[in-house]
């Protein structure tokens, strides 16, 4: 059924080599000094503080936001990562994925909250959130490297995409779902559209939003190996490496490390959606 020929491989590679790169490339390289700054800060912050003071502190995140079981899985988890020599590993991947998340979260929350608002702005933001979902990983992984080099940056770019569409539905689904008698109460009593954005729906939201947030931390957390691929540094290098050399201990070993830290990060921010939600 081949009808007519459409080049667009040969208007992509022109769109690209001829115009972004030569443009607009100075452009991506301040994004990236910018992106590569705030990776270098938390990644040497983690690094600074002890291993103990960290592992103290996730403990006693997990026991007061989602009790003593996680509590004590977060204490062997700890002393897992410690002592199979992946402690520093972990921090760097957390560096990522916290970066990646901060930025999902300052872009998601506001756009979900416009796409809740404007139902016209939400018929345009939807077909683009669905494009970044079911676009395979690694397809926006070749424009990355291309316009940001290889290692953390272009990592926390694809991991960006990648996670932040929940982020936005959630959000969106959130603010929908206040019960539309508190929105008409707070609207009979005189609130401006900020003051019944702030005081009605978001606190009403909250527990949904907390939810899509959760989902955003996991999705950035499961970009670990795929962004090993293109340089970024953590336990997703370790699993590549086993993949590498055909190592099945060092690939359980690092895979058994993102799985500790998915965990922990899972129940600590699904306790804090709770004590949000009660």
């Amino acid at each position: 059924m081949n009808y007519f020929t459409l080049p667009l491989e040969d208007w992509t590679n022109n769109f690209v080599y001829d115009w972004l790169i030569p443009v607009m490339g100075g452009f991506f390289d301040s994004v990236s000094s910018i992106i590569s700054f705030f990776i270098n800060g938390v990644a040497d912050l983690f690094l600074m503080i002890p291993a103990e003071v960290i592992a103290i502190l996730l403990i006693l995140l997990a026991w007061k936001l989602a009790g003593k079981g996680i509590a004590i899985f977060t204490l062997i988890g700890t002393l897992y990562l410690g002592s199979v020599n992946l402690w520093e590993d972990a921090m760097l991947t957390l560096a990522v994925v916290v970066v990646a998340t901060v930025f999902s979260i300052i872009i998601g929350l506001p756009l979900g909250i416009l796409t809740a608002k404007y139902a016209v702005l939400d018929k345009i933001v939807r077909p683009i959130l669905d494009f970044m979902q079911t676009l395979p990983s690694f397809v926006y992984l070749i424009p990355a490297i291309l316009l940001f080099g290889l290692g953390e940056v272009p990592a926390v770019i694809s991991t960006f995409v990648f996670a932040t569409p929940p982020a936005v539905r959630m959000t969106t689904l959130a603010i929908k779902q206040v019960p539309e008698d508190m929105v008409e109460a707070a609207r009979a009593f005189g609130s401006t559209s900020w003051q019944m954005l702030v005081k009605v729906q978001l606190p009403v939201a909250i527990p949904t939003i907390m939810a899509g947030v959760n989902q955003t931390i996991m999705l950035a957390l499961s970009m670990a190996v795929i962004a090993s691929m293109i340089g970024a540094p953590g336990l997703g290098s370790t699993v590549l490496a086993g993949i590498s050399s055909v190592n099945v201990g060092l690939g359980l070993v690092g895979g058994l490390g993102i799985v500790v830290l998915a965990i922990i990060l899972d129940r600590i921010t699904q306790g804090l959606g709770n004590k949000n939600k009660k």
